[in-house]
């Protein structure tokens, strides 16, 4: 009796069964979800940015278009007041951002602690974020006015002669860098109360039972494992103070004179005389600016974020 060979069965590799790849189906469904994230950004940000950069090289106006290369650009650069906005706008970008992380940092440590009020502390250092940034500078412009303004007033109760804080050309800029801080202060706090409430518990502890007082904790704990939050509040604070615009433009115009134009003011003034091309020069040259600074900086931050 003949017996029929059955063919032998192959061996099974180890993990094959695992190391198949997923139905396409799976693999692709994930990517759905970039798509409304990168569709917004195609929309808001590359197309116009593109656009922009081809406008900078016309002479446009709403019915007609006229391509004149780089003439805008030179014709930029040959603005008087544009070397005192520049000199201006790293002023105003420094000295705010650098004030808002210290004052910042201050307040968030000592609303991180039990002190009495503390809710209502925090609600108080964030409420000048949520008012209108031209509310804001109208209500300070009137309230600084030399002649009529309360501040100068309650000065001149003292027998102290106050000065013109939005007039006089050595203290316009700081004037309004001040009230920016006090503006976007809150914002900083929060965040830096985010990063020190995140800082794990035991860390304390242990320094407390090692016997490390206020200070100690504050320079070996805090303020190394706050990094982070203090790398976020200085990029996006030096953003917004490289970019400002509309609190200047609303309590100096870029006065007296020229003293507080900023590389915005300078554009806006060009817009308003309709040379529209030569504003969007400016607003690409106001773009490279920002982007040269930021990006060594934001780089150096993280640096120093992974050696801690």
């Amino acid at each position: 009796m003949s017996t029929v060979a059955r063919p032998r069965p192959r061996p099974v590799r180890a993990g094959l069964e695992t190391s198949r790849r997923p139905p396409r189906l799976s693999t692709l469904y994930p990517r759905w979800f970039h798509l409304p994230g990168a569709a917004l950004y195609a929309v808001f940000f590359a197309a116009p940015t593109i656009v922009s950069f081809y406008f900078a090289l016309t002479r446009w106006t709403l019915f007609d278009v006229q391509f004149i290369g780089f003439d805008n650009f030179v014709e930029f650069f040959r603005e008087p007041q544009l070397y005192q906005g520049l000199i201006n706008t790293f002023i105003y970008g420094f000295v705010t951002s650098a004030a808002k992380v210290v004052i910042g940092f201050a307040l968030a440590v000592l609303l991180t602690s039990p002190i009495l009020g503390r809710g209502y502390l925090r609600a108080v250092v964030f409420f000048p974020v949520l008012v209108s940034t031209v509310g804001v500078g109208l209500t300070f412009k009137s309230l600084l006015d030399p002649y009529h303004g309360a501040v100068n007033g309650a000065l001149h109760t003292f027998g102290i002669q106050g000065p013109g804080w939005l007039t006089d050309p050595h203290t316009a800029l700081l004037t309004v860098a001040a009230v920016d801080i006090w503006k976007g202060v809150g914002v900083a706090t929060l965040i830096l109360i985010a990063g020190i409430v995140a800082i794990p518990q035991e860390y304390f502890e242990a320094a407390r039972v090692d016997g490390a007082g206020p200070w100690r904790v504050f320079r070996s704990i805090t303020l190394p494992l706050s990094r982070p939050a203090i790398g976020t509040v200085v990029i996006l604070s030096l953003i917004g103070g490289l970019r400002s615009f509309d609190l200047i433009w609303t309590m100096t115009n870029g006065g007296p004179g020229f003293t507080s134009d900023v590389i915005a003011s300078v554009i806006y003034k060009q817009y308003q005389a309709g040379f529209y091309g030569l504003s969007t020069a400016g607003n690409v040259v106001l773009f490279v600016v920002v982007t040269v600074i930021m990006v060594p900086v934001s780089r150096f931050l993280n640096r120093r974020e992974a050696q801690t």
